[in-house]
């Protein structure tokens, strides 16, 4: 999705330098569009694979037990509320835009409708993911050490 949006920025730019007819309105916003796909999915796997930004200088000095009951309390105080919120609030809105097939103001634009149901399937995804890094790190915590394992 990336390099298609990027083929089309590029396409953009020519039609721009060039004076060409190869641009339009529905080329601008399917570049919008893409970035939406990438940015609201590609979030849970970023999350599964323990990419997303955090103050690494002080959270890689901690114990690896310290950094489970982090992420834990992190999953838990904020990111599964957040992501509750974020499907909660957005319903309405994408429902609403569903049922007026709601279409771009500009002309020769796109339906808005479809990008707009990303919201709560990204926040939904994100949630899922989340809940799972929960798991993932309270079982963490639960489990004995190495050395206080029985032989």
């Amino acid at each position: 999705m990336i390099l298609c949006a990027v083929a089309m920025s590029a396409t953009s730019l020519l039609d721009r330098q060039f004076h060409t007819s190869l641009s339009s309105n529905a080329l601008l916003e399917a570049q919008w569009y893409l970035f939406a796909f990438v940015f609201m999915l590609g979030a849970p796997a970023t999350l599964a694979r323990n990419g997303h930004v955090r103050v690494d200088a002080w959270y890689g000095r901690r114990s690896e037990r310290t950094r489970h009951a982090i992420d834990l309390a992190g999953g838990l105080l904020f990111l599964l509320p957040f992501c509750a919120f974020g499907v909660v609030e957005s319903l309405d809105f994408v429902q609403r835009s569903w049922e007026l097939r709601e279409g771009s103001p500009d002309p020769g634009g796109l339906p808005r409708y479809p990008v707009k149901a990303l919201v709560p399937i990204g926040f939904g995804l994100l949630f899922v993911q989340g809940l799972a890094q929960v798991v993932l790190h309270g079982a963490a915590l639960l489990a004995r050490p190495a050395a206080e394992a029985p032989r």
